[in-house]
């Protein structure tokens, strides 16, 4: 659970990206991180785990600051070059939902805890780097980083790190096993299965 608390708090962390300063990539932590906690403290609908209301606020608000192309490619591994570009978008797609409702319940765990930022060292013409976080509140902290690359738009979120693994290493091994076993269509269609088994579990309540 401390690893499903980290990474919705991951996913809730760049929900107000309109309003975040994109100009440093640690200024664009820290404003979506303040920001949205606060936001998702304040939001009952957030708290109790609504995925709808989840996955409203981050296609209008997260999508503009995440590189999840990128991001999907990671946890993909090297099969990410043989999919066609509509097996990308599909990979992408189903990929995103099962992020969003597999760590949706874990929005409802987050209350007391507050983020602390540790210092960037990054040369100036620097254009791939990790912004390191802690999450405390009750416990021991949790690390929770992010790796970011400057874009003509400005610096993206690619990855991030929750307890020692980044995300898309954690999915990889997975997702390379069923490819392996039935293919990248495959592997899609376990993941459009597993979205809709979790759409139908939050239909009923």
């Amino acid at each position: 659970m401390r690893g499903a608390l980290s990474v919705g708090l991951a996913l809730v962390t760049l929900v107000s990206a309109f309003a975040a300063d994109s100009s440093t990539p640690d200024g664009l932590v820290k404003e979506l991180s303040l920001e949205t906690l606060e936001a998702v403290k304040a939001d009952k609908a957030i708290q109790a785990g609504d995925v709808q209301r989840i996955q409203a606020l981050v296609e209008a608000k997260v999508m503009p600051h995440v590189n999840f192309k990128k991001l999907t490619a990671g946890a993909v591994g090297r099969y990410w070059r043989q999919a066609s570009p509509e097996q990308q978008e599909r990979l992408q797609k189903e990929f995103r939902l099962l992020l969003i409702r597999t760590y949706a319940g874990a929005l409802s765990q987050v209350k007391d805890q507050q983020l602390a930022f540790k210092p960037l060292k990054m040369a100036p013409d620097e254009t791939d780097v990790v912004v390191k976080t802690q999450v405390r509140g009750k416990g021991d902290p949790i690390q929770l980083d992010y790796r970011l690359e400057k874009a003509d738009k400005g610096w993206q979120i690619y990855d991030m790190n929750v307890l020692g693994i980044w995300l898309g290493e954690q999915y990889r091994s997975s997702f390379a096993q069923e490819i392996s076993a039935n293919g990248i269509d495959g592997l899609i269609k376990t993941l459009s299965e597993r979205n809709q088994k979790a759409m139908a579990q939050s239909a009923k309540g």
